[in-house]
């Protein structure tokens, strides 16, 4: 029983990302987050936010580039007029303990997401890709917010 209970707990803990990725490929993953804002209400078309959040993906199919990740992201957000805009810059760990870290820039509402720098298999590595924003979900307390992107792309490792 303690050894079905030992295994049991190791495959619960295994990593679909500790199998090798290909060296290069596409990628389709899901990012869902909450987090805290700081934010500057001025008028409807003008505001800011410093903004905080966390969150994890799921790849698509399971087993894929940015499967079960975690990140932690930092940026500005505003808008002076209707359209938003901002800079936010993310580092995320793989379960083999692997980091990426990336800019995601917001023009006029379009997302451009670019890779900096990575660590372990990701060292050196190179992406491009288009974020498609699927919320704005529902505050649930103030200060606070939660949403979801789906981001599809090209990667090459070393």
């Amino acid at each position: 029983m303690r050894s079905a209970c030992a295994l049991i707990a190791m495959l619960a803990f295994a990593s679909p990302a500790a199998a090798d990725l290909p060296k290069e490929g596409k990628y389709d993953f899901t990012s869902c987050w909450a987090g805290t804002s700081s934010p500057i209400a001025f008028s409807k078309n003008h505001f800011a936010n410093n903004v905080e959040f966390t969150g994890s993906s799921r790849s698509n199919p399971p087993g894929g580039f940015g499967d079960m990740t975690s990140f932690r992201c930092v940026g500005t957000t505003y808008a002076f007029g209707a359209k938003p805009s901002g800079m936010v810059v993310c580092e995320t760990v793989d379960r083999d303990g692997d980091k990426t870290l990336a800019q995601y820039d917001v023009r006029a509402g379009e997302t451009t997401r670019t890779f900096i720098a990575g660590t372990g298999k990701y060292d050196g590595m190179v992406s491009s890709g288009t974020t498609k924003v699927l919320g704005p979900f529902p505050t649930v307390k103030a200060g606070t917010f939660q949403n979801c992107n789906h981001q599809t792309g090209t990667y090459k490792m070393k």
